[in-house]
């Protein structure tokens, strides 16, 4: 059974970095900026500024260069350049490219002029990505277990070792390839069962994952071998992609031996490469890249990677390395938030509360600490102490969209319905039209049966998000609020087929065209839909009933009178929505 981690000796070939070292070199380090970086979940995000607004960015080690979407760009008043043919590529496939030059860029209080940005790709509820074109400018320490990502500048030190925090302890290097303007990414080799690969070491990536090229390569065959599907992930293009998760014998990275760990595999490429070694293994290490000598150097810190918790880590020759943190005590509320959101997304939640409890006594009107610790507490599921933490989030920063959205989903949870709705209202008072967030405005606006306004947000999202990976669902739910409201049924009816080509065979997407042929007296399509749709989801209550009203009208009263059965003993609240909506009679 798996138990510790195996650091190899053959690391400790290379010289300590220390004082003495130094003195007795020429190498010097240099640090250009520290950027406080705070984790919201798997993503490390740290917040600058554009041409004054306040932005947020994930610190990402896998773009190739800081990019954000084409609705991102707009939100923040950018003007965005075409770049004609140019494509952006990554997994989900391609879409278009654009730039938007910034005049005005703040990070870690350095100002910098005309900076760009790839416009291009999916939004998330960050302004974009911050990728290469800065991360790799020259050398750069990734320590996100103490919430930081450092630029660092060396000189005339091709032979000393990097690893200035580990004292004593061994430390990892491995050789990463040249930082080519074609190709700005951290990549290096790895082993996983002795074969080797070809891996990518991206901040980016939610989780470590391996291409289905490469794992048929190592003898693992999803389909084949009979994985159950573990679900879909997305990328740059508008595509899914199905993802497995398989375990593995073992992993070397550089000599350090990770024995029977867990891995995903996407149905698909990863660009050039072979692997992600995604944010666990930055969560659970300290790394620095060294890009002008192409090495990489790094120690493990402890906690959680590959799907594994392993208890501590050996030397070759067995002997246990102390991993006790022996950074000091943050002395500042910021310092002991982001510490607290480390400890947060590693699922250490009593732990986490405890550090926002410090950030928040030092500071107790920030409204920022007060979400986090709401956060925190919800997936604890302290939901009361949750609710208090949000309600005081929202009084102190009443124009705080992602605040009212969290408490608005809470408050539904609760059936506090007119509560809910006047969070939507706020939160849709204050988004920019392009906002990203106006797609869960609008899927909760059509969760608590707010049609109208759920049709608005989707219109408004979906115009400022043409090559969104979302869009899909956005087309649907557009398609979804039309039917129901019985308007423009032929725009629906387009929404509808366009959101199935893009997720062939997707229940939800089936039951909503079911229901726009419904409307428009297709009984027959309209029950072909309505059983594919069962078929895919057998236990949906309305999609149960809605199909017995259609098979009543062709006259197939037994297999109504089932279905409405069935539905009723699922969901016996699905008559009354049925009725609201004008379906039955």
């Amino acid at each position: 059974m798996f138990s510790a981690l195996r650091v190899s000796g053959a690391a400790l070939a290379l010289a300590l970095l220390s004082t003495q070292t130094l003195a007795a070199s020429k190498c010097q380090v240099m640090k250009l900026a520290e950027l406080p970086v705070t984790m919201e979940g798997p993503s490390p995000v740290m917040t600058a500024q554009i041409n004054g607004r306040e932005a947020r960015f994930i610190v990402d080690s896998g773009a190739f260069y800081s990019t954000m979407s084409a609705g991102a760009a707009q939100e923040l008043g950018l003007s965005i350049n075409n770049l004609g043919n140019a494509r952006l590529k990554g997994l989900g496939g391609e879409t278009s490219l654009g730039v938007a030059t910034v005049k005005e860029f703040v990070i870690a209080g350095q100002k910098l002029s005309r900076i760009e940005f790839a416009v291009g790709g999916s939004s998330t509820r960050y302004a974009g990505f911050l990728g290469q074109n800065i991360l790799g400018l020259a050398g750069v320490e990734y320590d996100l277990t103490h919430g930081a990502v450092r630029l660092m500048k060396t000189g005339d030190c091709g032979d000393i070792g990097l690893a200035y925090w580990a004292g004593d302890r061994p430390f990892t290097v491995i050789r990463i390839d040249s930082m080519e303007d074609g190709d700005r990414h951290t990549m290096g080799a790895v082993e996983v069962n002795g074969v080797k690969l070809k891996a990518m070491f991206d901040t980016g990536a939610s989780s470590s994952a391996l291409s289905l090229d490469a794992a048929k390569r190592l003898g693992v065959n999803p389909e084949k071998d009979g994985l159950p599907l573990e679900g879909f992930s997305s990328g740059v293009g508008q595509k899914r992609v199905r993802t497995w998760k398989a375990r593995f014998d073992k992993i070397d990275i550089g000599g350090e031996m990770i024995s029977k760990p867990f891995l995903r595999i996407f149905d698909g490429p990863l660009g050039n490469a072979d692997m992600l070694i995604g944010v666990d293994f930055f969560l659970s290490h300290r790394v620095f890249v060294d890009n002008q000598n192409r090495r990489m150097f790094f120690t493990y810190e402890g906690g959680p990677l590959f799907g594994i918790s392993p208890k501590g880590a050996v030397d070759n020759s067995g002997k246990s390395l102390d991993l006790t943190d022996k950074t000091a005590e943050p002395t500042d509320a910021p310092g002991y938030a982001r510490r607290g959101a480390v400890l947060a997304s590693n699922g250490k939640f009593d732990a986490a509360i405890a550090d926002f409890d410090k950030a928040i006594a030092l500071e107790p009107n920030d409204a920022d600490y007060l979400l986090q610790r709401a956060r925190a507490r919800l997936s604890n599921r302290q939901l009361l102490l949750g609710a208090a933490d949000l309600d005081k989030s929202i009084a102190l920063d009443p124009k705080d969209a992602e605040a009212r959205l969290t408490r608005a989903q809470l408050r539904r949870g609760a059936r506090d319905p007119a509560g809910a709705l006047a969070d939507l209202k706020a939160a849709d008072e204050t988004l920019a039209p392009s906002a990203q967030a106006r797609l869960p405005l609008a899927r909760l606006y059509g969760a608590l049966d707010a049609t109208e306004q759920a049709l608005t947000n989707y219109d408004l999202w979906l115009k400022s998000h043409p090559e969104d990976v979302a869009r899909a669902e956005a087309l649907n739910g557009r398609c979804w609020a039309r039917a129901l409201l019985n308007r423009e049924l032929d725009k629906a009816l387009s929404d509808c087929d366009a959101a199935l080509r893009l997720h062939p065979g997707d229940p939800a997407f089936l039951d909503s065209r079911a229901l726009v042929r419904f409307r428009r007296g297709e009984l027959e399509k309209a029950l072909a839909d309505y059983d594919a749709a069962v078929k895919g989801s057998p236990r949906e209550a309305w999609t149960l009933y809605a199909r017995g009203l259609v098979q009543r009208r062709l006259g197939k009263t037994a297999e109504a009178d089932a279905d409405k059965a069935k539905a009723l003993e699922i969901n016996p609240g699905v008559a009354a929505r049925i009725k609201r909506y004008q379906l039955e009679g």
